[in-house]
């Protein structure tokens, strides 16, 4: 059974996950799929704000997606009420690096792709580590102050500056 890294173990009971259209559940969205086991994918991590599970695509040793449980859209559909929301976000990442070993933060990369670069329209935070292990194309895709990705950082501050409008 995963746990949350605590001592609390991750919700595996379906019908606290699954959502319906209308309730954060968008039937076209694979993450949304992904979250209420639609996909068979191994969920590190679930509660009712955020579900963590590995990258399909890894580009590093540990590469973990972190999404809202229930849909939300890309990095451009928010506002500053969703700062919390991506601390979360950040925070559960940190929780699963920990869990598997990884305690040097120094190495790591969160961050998400800043629209259109996006192939998910759904939320979701790229936990990168080591990033000092990343290949050329992740280094690329992954790039630091680039047009593409944004830092978790740099979204909490974008977010910040927006006020409560978009």
């Amino acid at each position: 059974m995963a746990t949350n890294g605590g001592s609390e173990p991750a919700n595996d009971d379906i019908s606290k996950t699954n959502l319906h259209q209308g309730d954060g559940y968008d039937r076209k969205c694979t993450f949304c799929k992904i979250v209420n086991k639609e996909v068979a994918t191994e969920l590190l991590y679930v509660d009712e704000e955020v579900t963590c599970f590995r990258d399909i695509k890894p580009g590093a040793p540990h590469h973990y997606l972190v999404v809202p449980t229930k849909h939300v859209g890309d990095c451009k559909s928010l506002n500053k009420q969703h700062v919390p929301l991506v601390e979360k976000m950040v925070e559960t990442g940190k929780k699963i690096l920990q869990k598997n070993n990884v305690l040097d933060l120094s190495d790591v990369r969160f961050g998400f792709h800043w629209p259109p670069f996006c192939s998910v329209s759904h939320l979701h935070l790229h936990v990168l580590a080591p990033a000092s292990q990343m290949g050329l194309m992740s280094s690329l895709f992954y790039r630091l102050n680039s047009y593409w990705f944004v830092t978790a950082d740099q979204l909490i501050q974008h977010l910040n500056s927006k006020g409560e409008a978009n």
